[in-house]
C-alpha cells in the first residue's frame, strides 16, 4: 500500500478557481485520489518565529493557519473546508507552493519562510531555486535559444535596440499574465511615452524583445515534470492582440512537440531537474525560448483534454520519487 502524505497547500483562494482549468485544483484532486491528506492555506497566514529544539538546538518554527479539505470536480462545491488549526509545516510531508504571482517582496518572503522546512518537507517547487529563478531572468542564461533580448533600466539602451529590431515586445520584468506587455512597432508613437509611464511606476527594468511573427500562429506552453516535457498546449492570440495568454482571449489549440522543442527542452532538463524545480512550463514562440515558468504554471488540464494524459499522475509521481531521498 502505497504511504499516506500529509499535503499543505500553498495558493490563492480555493474558492474562487475555474475547476474546469485550474492546475492547482487538479493536483489536489490527484493527490486526494491517491489517499493524501490535504490542508489549504493564504501566504499571508503563515508565521515564523522561534520553537522547537531540534538536532542543533533551538529552531525557527514555520506555521501556517490553514483547513483541512476535501475537493471534488463538483461545480459550485468543489472544496469542503474542515475547522481552521493552526499547522506546524515542518510536520507535512509535501507543500505546494501554487500562489500565483505577481514575483515581489511578499512571494520572495515567502520562499525565505520555506527554506526553514525545505527539504525535510519537501516544497515544489525547491523555494530557493524558485527564488534565483524568476521566469523572465532564467531564460537568459539559455541565450542560444532566445529571440534577441534586452533587460535594461537604461533608456538609451532601450532606444537603440528599438532602431535594431523596429517590431519589438516590452514587458515589465516580474510582470505576469500578459499584465503590461506591449507591442512597439517602429512607427508607434506611444514608445517614449510608455516608458515614461513604466519607470514612473516601478524601479524595476524592462524586458524587450524582438517581435517574432510566429506568435500569430501561437505561442506554446510546454509542461515539464522533473526537467522532461511531457505535453504541450498552442496558444493562439485573438485578432488584434499581441498577447497570447488565455485570460485575455488566447484560444487553446492542440499541437505537438517539434524537433527544435526537444532541443530546447533538453537543453534545460538538467538544470531544472538538479535544481528541484519539479513541475514548470516552459513558453516557446517559433523557434524561441521566451519565458522559463517555475512559480505558478498552468495548462495540465487544457493538455489533458487534448493528449488524453494525465499530467498530474506525472507530476505526483515525480513529487514520490523524490520523497525517499530526503
Amino acid at each position: 500500500m502505497a504511504e499516506i502524505l500529509k499535503v499543505a497547500v500553498q495558493m490563492d483562494p480555493l474558492e474562487a478557481v475555474n475547476i474546469d482549468a485550474d492546475s492547482t485544483f487538479a493536483l489536489m484532486l490527484e493527490a486526494q485520489r491517491r489517499g493524501h491528506a490535504l490542508w489549504h492555506y493564504d501566504y499571508r497566514e503563515m508565521s515564523l518565529r522561534e520553537g522547537r529544539i531540534g538536532p542543533g538546538g533551538r529552531e525557527s518554527r514555520l506555521t501556517a493557519r490553514a483547513r483541512p479539505v476535501r475537493v471534488s470536480r463538483t461545480r459550485g462545491a468543489h472544496a469542503e473546508f474542515g475547522s481552521p488549526e493552526v499547522i506546524d509545516l515542518a510536520g507535512m510531508d509535501v507543500v505546494l507552493m501554487r500562489q500565483d504571482p505577481p514575483f515581489d517582496m511578499a512571494y520572495i518572503t515567502a520562499t525565505h519562510m520555506l527554506e526553514h522546512i525545505h527539504p525535510r518537507t519537501l516544497v515544489v517547487n525547491d523555494p530557493n531555486s524558485v527564488r534565483d529563478a524568476p521566469e523572465k531572468l532564467l531564460v537568459t542564461h539559455f541565450p542560444e535559444l532566445m529571440p534577441p533580448t534586452l533587460v535594461s533600466w537604461d533608456l538609451r539602451a532601450i532606444r537603440e535596440f528599438r532602431t535594431e529590431f523596429g517590431d519589438i515586445i516590452i514587458k515589465p520584468l516580474f510582470g505576469n499574465g500578459g499584465a503590461g506587455v506591449f507591442r512597439i512597432r517602429s512607427d508607434d508613437e506611444n514608445f517614449e511615452s510608455l516608458l515614461e509611464m513604466h519607470f514612473a511606476r516601478s524601479r524595476e527594468p524592462l524586458m524587450v524583445q524582438r517581435y517574432e511573427k510566429a506568435v500569430r500562429q501561437g505561442d506554446k506552453r510546454i509542461i515539464l515534470v522533473d526537467g522532461e516535457p511531457v505535453g504541450a498546449i498552442n496558444r493562439v492570440p485573438a485578432q488584434g492582440e499581441a498577447r497570447s495568454n488565455m485570460h485575455v482571449g488566447g484560444r487553446a489549440e492542440r499541437v505537438g512537440l517539434t524537433p527544435r522543442d526537444r532541443e530546447i527542452c533538453e537543453a534545460l532538463r538538467d538544470v531544472l531537474r538538479n535544481q528541484g524545480l519539479i513541475f514548470t512550463g516552459i513558453d516557446v514562440i517559433g523557434d524561441w525560448l521566451t519565458e522559463i515558468n517555475v512559480t505558478s504554471p498552468t495548462g495540465l488540464q487544457e493538455i489533458d483534454r487534448f493528449d488524453d494524459v494525465q499530467t498530474a499522475s506525472l507530476i505526483w509521481d515525480a513529487i514520490e520519487r523524490r520523497l525517499p531521498a530526503r
